[in-house]
């Protein structure tokens, strides 16, 4: 019998959060970005639990996953493969690397060089590689779950914002609060592992999850609220670039994903309102004048938030 979105979310979050304490909306939203098949930039700093999360996640899942420790020596051929000379048999061979899995976690991707970032590229955006003119296909779903500490600049590469925008959502672990941070503790104290976390879902119902979300349906007027947000995030004084269309296709298709873990086949401003913040931040370039007052995109797509007229929406689809 096949599984509901909500039921698949339940079992995921369920397991993560034996490891991730204190984190359930951090979880949520993690868990919607795999059921969009898009690709996790979590972004803190040092010991707060996103390398944990990411391996909580790909555990979670039967399918394959590899771990890249991005460090300035990292070529990119070992992220996407080399062709390979077989003397014996005289002829190139194509030997896979790291990104053919399942889920990829990018660990501290920003301490890769700029031109292996750039290998990532194509996969995140096509679930393809290309080397010496022959695509190779990575398997379905395709995740990167990438990781990186935003205050550390000694030996780091800023991500440009072609890859930036190729993630679906940014996420902050965030400190977690005093009652939280105790069951971590206890948690480490017992021993509970990532590695040691039971895979709960296996590829075909994981696939069946991102095909039911992709069918939800979603409302006009819920898509036109979506789509003046980021119309807003364009013309707004402070932005120097603004969202583009490829955000606005984010911004629906992870307000899909969160209705979906909360058991409901329709999408609600309140779930485009619940997403924009991780889909949208990320997205916006600020003038330097609005920097130097150490403005946000944060700020940007709060201000956004509180000035749009939010349609009048029917809380569930014609018919249902």
């Amino acid at each position: 019998m096949s599984q509901t979105p909500g039921q698949v979310y339940e079992r995921i979050a369920d397991n993560v959060q034996r490891v991730i304490r204190g984190k359930p909306h951090v979880v949520r939203l993690a868990v919607a970005a795999l059921f969009c098949e898009g690709h996790l930039l979590i972004e803190d700093v040092p010991g707060l639990g996103k390398t944990t999360l990411a391996r909580c996640l790909a555990r979670s899942i039967s399918g394959s996953w590899n771990r890249i420790q991005f460090t300035p020596d990292l070529l990119p051929g070992d992220i996407t493969g080399v062709q390979v000379y077989h003397q014996n048999e005289e002829k190139f061979a194509f030997h896979q690397g790291s990104v053919f899995a399942n889920v990829v976690l990018a660990d501290e991707i920003n301490r890769g060089t700029p031109k292996t970032q750039s290998a990532l590229l194509e996969v995140m955006a096509e679930r393809r590689v290309t080397v010496d003119s022959v695509s190779h296909e990575v398997p379905r779903p395709f995740l990167v779950i990438a990781t990186q500490n935003p205050i550390e600049m000694a030996g780091t590469y800023r991500l440009p914002e072609a890859q930036l925008d190729r993630f679906l959502m940014r996420l902050r672990m965030g400190y977690p609060d005093r009652a939280a941070e105790i069951l971590v503790v206890m948690s480490d104290a017992a021993g509970i592992d990532p590695d040691e976390l039971p895979p709960v879902v296996d590829i075909p119902t994981l696939a069946s999850a991102v095909a039911q979300v992709r069918a939800g349906r979603i409302e006009h007027a819920v898509v036109d609220y979506a789509a003046a947000i980021t119309s807003a995030t364009r013309q707004h004084s402070e932005v120097r670039y603004g969202a583009s269309p490829r955000g606005t296709i984010a911004l629906v298709r992870a307000a899909q994903a969160i209705a979906a873990t909360y058991g409901r086949p329709f999408v609600t401003v309140d779930d485009i309102k619940e997403v924009a913040h991780p889909v949208l931040d990320h997205r916006l370039i600020l003038k330097p004048e609005a920097e130097l007052r150490q403005r946000t995109g944060e700020h940007v797509v709060t201000d956004l938030l509180s000035e749009i007229p939010v349609p009048v929406a029917v809380t569930s689809p014609q018919g249902a």
